[in-house]
Order: C-alpha cells, then structure tokens, then sequence
C-alpha cells in the first residue's frame, strides 16, 4: 500500500546532491579526507575530542565494547525496550547482556531497575536515548561511578539533544550515532563512536580497519607497500559518499531537529486531550529531539486496543511502526534466556501501547492533520465498525 502520509522520509538537498558528485570524482572513494573532516566536525558539534566514523551505530557500538576490554565472563546491562543492535553489541565479543526494564514515562533505562541487577560480573551498562531524549545520566553515572561501571551512550535516536547542558554522546565513556535513512540526519548507512580519550579512539580506528598498522593512502605516502596486522579486526569504515553526504547533512543539522520538535509540537498540541492517548513526555534537564513521535493507546480509556487502531491508521494510508518489542519477547533472546523467563512489567505494558507517528524534517501541517484526523475516526470506526 502506497502511503498518504509515509512513516520517515530523507530530507536531500541540492547541496547534499553535489557533495555527493563531487565526492564521486574523488579518487579516494574511500579512506581519504572527507571522513577526516566529517569525524572532526562531528566531534566539535557533539563537544568531545575525538569521533571514528564508521559503517553503522552497531560496528560503534561493537567497537565501543571491544575498545573497552568487554569480553567472555563479563555482564553488560540493557534496557529491554531497545532495537537489537544493543544487546548484540556484548554478545558480539563474547559477554552476557543482562536486560532491565525501562521508565514508565521516558521509557528509557529504569535507574531502580539498572540498580538491582549489577553483579561483580557487571562491567558497563548502555544506555539508550530513547525516541530522541536523554535518560537520567546524572543518576546513571552515579550509579556507574559507585559500581565501577563503564557507561555507553546507544545515542541512535538523539544527535542534537542535550543534557543538563551537555549533548548525548558526551556524558558517558563512549558515545555511539546511527546515520540510518530515518535518522536526524543520514548518510543512508553509517555511525560514529565519540569519546574523550585518544587511547581509546586510536584503538578504535585500528580495529574499524582490519587492525592493520598502515591504511592505503598511509601506503600510498610512503611509498612502501610494508603493513602488520596486530588484532583481528573489522571492515567497519564509513566511505568518502557516505561521509561527503554526512558533512553536508550536519550543516543543517540544528534546522532538522527544529522541524521535529515543531512538527512533535503540533501533533501533541492536537492529541493531548484527547481521551485515552498519551502524548511524549518531555523531562526536565533535557531536550527531545524527536527522532520518534511515540504515543501510547490506553484501551481502557479510548476504548480501542493499539493494534486495532494501528490497522486502522494503515490501511488509511499512515506510514507506523512499534519501537520496539521489548528483546525478550524475540526468538534468539528468548531461547538465550529461557531458563530465567525474564518478566518486564513496564516494558511488557507499554508494547501493547506504544505507536510511532510519522516524523521527519519535511513533514506538512497537511500530512499531520491528516494522521490525526484518522486517529480521531479510528477511534470511532474502530468502536462502531458500522460507522466506517
């Protein structure tokens, strides 16, 4: 079905088309300067001294794991309410996730929930800005701090917003960003690993590239074809395209972000009494940027489920999507925990709720009012099948 209103949509420029030819009569199509300067802009933005491009937010997140030392006989907490990359991530280099549940109203980490489940086996938490909102750092890395804990930034939804001052990314050990096509701004694939410490970044530029000891253009320089392979590392680089397209997206990065939060505006400034749907919370301390709008359908007061709106809104022609269903209720991670059965009374809530609206920079008042009007005659058609 062909939507009326699509889920996300890229917003391309004319300028991020040239960037992009020009990128292509490069003769470094890969390796060369542009990845350079996308990774120090990117760092000044976030407000870190160092940033490592690569080919997506889990090679960061892979990286950031195994730059920190993560590895068999280690535990490594996240929030259950999460895409897989998260969890993947500790499985990657051998260690144990250990699932939480999540805040009932920012549905990011749950603080108490982290608390209870560190062991002596702990040895980092990831913490994930969900829809586009920091969690509660300020008690995160307290709590990191008392338990010896390294903290990473699963950052995919939230370049651009800030805490308490800072921007995500900045605030733990490690940050990792996605440049997915939905994100807030893309380079189609791609992510970067942030952090303050060049120990760290250096590990983690040797590892994105076959942990070998001199690139092509290093080669190129020196005349010498001589090169070591001192670990076993990856294919994780981000290409000249992708980065050219980064550097000219990041332009306009504030801009995007503003055309979210004024686009979320209107969609809570049209939902917000209606009875039995539940708006973003937006937390004090902080900004939301918006990479989801998220709501939640209460059954018990609007009389419809999510699930039956949601078929409604589709089959209206409303691009939707669920993010996410919580990690233990999928196959792999079931079969890995099923001794224990997790339970998550929060997560477990919200997925029969949750609905992500569409969202992105170039999104009309037009298309918005549409996707309100059918959730308002969702619920009723819904309701009374006779009266659609």
């Amino acid at each position: 079905m062909i939507s009326e209103v699509p889920f996300s949509e890229p917003w391309i420029t004319e300028e991020d088309k040239r960037a992009v030819l020009e990128a292509l009569e490069s003769r470094w199509l890969t390796g060369g300067n542009r990845a350079v300067e996308f990774e120090n802009t990117f760092a000044d933005y976030i407000g870190t001294d160092c940033a490592v491009s690569v080919n997506s937010c889990t090679a960061a997140l892979h990286l950031a794991m195994r730059i920190l030392d993560i590895g068999p006989g280690d535990e490594v907490i996240v929030p259950v309410l999460t895409f897989a990359a998260t969890a993947n991530a500790p499985i990657f280099c051998g260690a144990r996730p250990v699932l939480v549940d999540v805040d009932e109203k920012k549905f990011t980490i749950s603080v108490e929930d982290l608390t209870k489940h560190i062991t002596q086996k702990t040895k980092a938490v990831i913490v994930v800005h969900y829809a586009g909102q920091s969690a509660d750092m300020e008690e995160i890395l307290e709590v990191a701090e008392d338990n010896n804990l390294h903290v990473v930034e699963d950052c995919a939804h939230s370049l651009g917003s800030s805490y308490q001052g800072r921007m995500t990314g900045s605030l733990g050990e490690i940050g990792c960003f996605s440049f997915y096509a939905t994100k807030n701004i893309t380079t189609a694939e791609g992510g970067m690993l942030v952090t303050n410490s060049r120990v760290l970044a250096d590990r983690a530029r040797l590892l994105r590239e076959h942990a070998m000891t001199k690139s092509a253009i290093e080669r190129e320089k020196t005349g010498s074809w001589r090169y070591d392979v001192v670990d076993v590392g990856y294919n994780y680089r981000l290409n000249e395209i992708q980065a050219a397209l980064g550097i000219s997206q990041l332009k306009r990065m504030n801009e995007a972000n503003q055309r979210r939060i004024e686009a979320a505006h209107y969609y809570s400034d049209r939902l917000k009494d209606e009875k039995g749907i539940r708006i973003p919370l937006e937390a004090g301390g902080r900004s939301h940027v918006f990479h989801l709008y998220v709501i939640r359908v209460i059954e018990e007061e609007s009389g419809v489920s999510r699930d039956e709106l949601f078929d409604y809104l589709i089959r209206s022609g409303v691009g939707l999507s669920v993010h996410y269903t919580p990690l233990h209720l999928l196959t792999y991670y079931r079969r890995m925990f099923e001794r224990c059965a997790p339970h998550f009374e929060v997560a477990e809530r919200l997925y029969k709720q949750i609905m992500s609206l569409p969202m992105f920079p170039t999104i009309t008042r037009t298309q918005q009012d549409y996707v309100v009007d059918k959730i308002l005659s969702g619920r009723s058609s819904c309701r009374n099948p006779a009266v659609g």
